[in-house]
């Protein structure tokens, strides 16, 4: 059993380099140890998406007659059907990944694989049966999961992570989400849609602490619009799950707070799946819970690379995705140009969504740039006006000297498919000036992209 590739882990980082090796002439197996598709498939982006905009529908059949159009009766959710539709489509994209591989003649070997010496992987089956595979070249594409701190045990009842938050039986009357990265802010946006009382508590001094100041406020206030409460530059210290109802503490600026809901939903980051592949006994170099790569994603020790969330770089499905293409061209001898982490976009699918790519305003003058910033609000777009949800605004940022765009944050209506057009524009190198020429279609929400730089070098018209 020798192949010129072997993968371990068949989420978006190791199916597509499996495929991409494949569509480059290259003998592959992946090994996979759970679901085709990884968690981004089976229990993260997609069926969260799923779940996401079922709350989309049910908010919009709650405000039918804002659009002018009458339902009988009040709309009510059911979980359990809103939880059956987001495991269909993710058992549904799995198997598409699972066409994919028998289309790309790509093996799968169901298994737990670990690192041998010599460029060998030990597979131990569901049966507990072990057997050796071996290939020139094996890819760690491991990714992570739910991490846990010690004050919040993952009890999978009252405690949960977000694998538990997809599946609910029942509606909890209330809960708390600890953390406001993507993961939390998206779910306290789902059960907070669903009638759910939510508390989001976050420690730092704003929600989506990555984000750019203003968009992190702007989605505060939509959140507490929408009677969420938020609690800033606070921490949960403690959970007494023992009563009927979890009791938590949390401690803020002006003192602890005593709460008591139903169920508390952990959202505190990820960790990464490094146990018992064997990293030790092989000799592959890691740092702080993440393997070490060059550009290329070669580990130290020869004919073994990694990619996706266990090495150094932003946890993101299309991150791992470019990363496995990446180093598989480079293992096929193409050549390829090493992933700009600088311009990698970041997406969250609240209401409003949140989009962003470069540097916020904060960054690129700490940096030492003079900066011309720009800003257009969704409340002067036609579209958005039309669409019923003005809320949000588009913002950017660019070098004033040689008009090198430095970063752009949105937060608005599908702002999560607009992004890209400032990914491109930032690869090709783009200027302020193009993007003012450049016609926009009207009327669009993308059409705020251009307003916005014109208010950065002062030709905005309709402000």
């Amino acid at each position: 059993m020798k192949y010129d590739i072997i993968v371990i882990g068949s989420g978006p980082g190791g199916y597509v380099a499996a495929i991409r090796a494949s569509q480059l002439g290259k003998k592959v197996a992946v090994v996979e140890k759970s679901e085709i598709g990884g968690i981004c498939l089976n229990w993260g982006c997609i069926p969260t998406k799923a779940l996401l905009k079922s709350a989309q529908v049910f908010n919009y059949a709650k405000h039918a007659s804002d659009y002018g159009i009458q339902i009988e009766g009040e709309p009510k959710p059911d979980l359990t059907a809103i939880v059956q539709r987001s495991r269909g489509v993710a058992d549904g994209m799995s198997k598409g990944v699972q066409f994919l591989f028998k289309k790309n003649k790509i093996e799968l070997i169901q298994g737990f694989g670990k690192l041998k010496a010599g460029r060998k992987v030990e597979v131990t089956d569901a049966n507990g049966k072990t057997f050796i595979v071996e290939a020139d070249h094996i890819i760690l594409a491991t990714g992570a999961r739910a991490r846990q701190l010690p004050n919040l045990p993952i009890d999978g009842q009252k405690i949960i992570s977000y694998r538990e938050a997809m599946v609910l039986q029942k509606m909890p009357d209330s809960m708390v989400v600890v953390g406001s990265g993507a993961i939390g802010s998206e779910f306290a946006y789902f059960y907070n849609s669903m009638g759910v009382d939510v508390t989001l508590v976050e420690f730092m001094p704003n929600i989506l602490p990555i984000e750019d100041e203003e968009v992190s406020k702007q989605l505060e206030r939509s959140f507490k619009k929408a009677k969420m409460k938020v609690m800033t530059s606070s921490s949960v210290e403690s959970v007494d799950t023992t009563g009927n109802k979890c009791k938590v503490t949390i401690k803020t600026k002006k003192g602890e707070e005593v709460i008591h809901v139903d169920v508390v939903l952990s959202a505190v980051g990820v960790a990464t799946n490094l146990e018992g592949l064997g990293l030790e006994e092989v000799g592959v170099a890691t740092e702080k819970g993440k393997v070490l790569v060059d550009d290329y994603y070669r580990t130290n020790v020869e004919g073994v690379y990694a990619i996706g969330d266990i090495v150094h770089g932003p946890a993101l499905a299309h991150t791992a995705s470019h990363e496995g293409i990446t180093c598989v061209e480079a293992i096929c001898g193409l050549n390829p140009e090493p992933v700009d982490y600088g311009n990698i976009p970041s997406c969250t699918y609240t209401n409003p969504e949140v989009a962003s790519v470069g540097m916020t305003e904060k960054q690129a003058r700490e940096a030492g740039y003079e900066v011309k910033v720009g800003k257009f609000p969704f409340s002067a777009s036609g579209k958005a006006s039309a669409a019923g949800n003005k809320d949000g605004f588009v913002k950017v940022v660019f070098d004033a000297k040689y008009g090198e765009w430095l970063g752009c944050h949105m937060i608005g209506d599908n702002v999560t498919e607009m992004i890209a057009e400032a990914v491109a524009s930032r690869k090709l190198e783009t200027t302020g000036h193009e993007i003012i020429k450049t016609v926009h279609p009207h009327p669009t929400m993308s059409e705020a992209i251009m307003e916005a730089t014109a208010d950065a070098y002062g030709e905005v018209i309709h402000l």
